[in-house]
């Protein structure tokens, strides 16, 4: 590995990783940073009622979710698309495909990680994805997994905004700023045909987290401008040299 910054994200489904964190993926590419998003499944059965509708067979459905996450890829400038194809609803990885997450986080050596809600009921692939993206992590720590392999240090594991956000028990302490890059996030977005009607609604999200990301930079008394934002909970404790 060469010491050009990186990024990971483990996104459950195709799409996933457009709608909660586009913005923090586009800006940090912007950066210079080398972003790989592991797409766990193409959310084939769970998250394309559209293309069902209209009488698609299930190969043609995740060929099309497939080249989705690739345009909305492209659109954000992340560096690898790795596409596992495990499934979804529900979404199972067996011991071989967690080992295959660790080897790729380790292969990848991420500053930080980003991945789902620790709870959803309404999409449990979610908070699992969550839960293999932890228990990956710890393994590629462990110095007695593959020796000889680079152990992973310890990336912040980010985890990015749940639908129905109420409900999940999520609490952000991070918002981004994602204002430079909106046009890139908005792009991919679009690229997500199979869920036009997301589209809008993840723009409100994003200028809902914009008001959130000004008041917590000042408010009233100088805060930054900003148009539209992300917004993620951290799950490590974080430490900085100042405020």
């Amino acid at each position: 590995m060469s010491d050009k910054k990186t990024a990971l994200v483990i996104s459950a489904h195709a799409a996933d990783f457009v709608w909660r964190c586009g913005g923090a993926i586009a800006l940090h590419a912007e950066m210079g940073y080398d972003v790989t998003v592991a797409c766990l499944s193409f959310g084939e059965r769970g998250e394309s009622a559209r293309l069902w509708k209209e009488g698609k067979s299930l190969d043609e459905v995740k060929a099309i979710r497939r080249a989705e996450a690739e345009a909305a890829a492209d659109a954000l400038g992340v560096a690898r698309l790795e596409c596992f194809d495990l499934g979804d609803y529900p979404l199972v990885l067996g011991t071989d495909e967690k080992y295959r997450l660790v080897d790729l986080i380790r292969e990848v050596q991420p500053a930080f990680m980003l991945s789902h809600s620790k709870f959803d009921p309404y999409n449990t692939d979610h908070m699992y994805t969550t839960q293999v993206a932890l228990e990956a992590r710890m393994i590629a720590q462990a110095w007695g997994h593959n020796p000889g392999q680079k152990v992973l240090g310890a990336p912040q594991l980010y985890l990015f905004e749940p639908h129905q956000t109420e409900q999940m028990g999520w609490k952000p302490d991070t918002f981004l700023d994602i204002t430079p890059v909106w046009d890139k996030k908005r792009a991919a977005m679009e690229h997500m045909n199979g869920q036009v009607h997301l589209w809008d609604y993840y723009t409100r999200v994003a200028q809902q987290r914009a008001n959130h990301f000004k008041r917590n930079s000042g408010g009233m008394s100088g805060g930054r401008d900003c148009k539209y934002a992300e917004g993620f909970e951290s799950i490590f404790p974080r430490t900085v040299d100042e405020l």
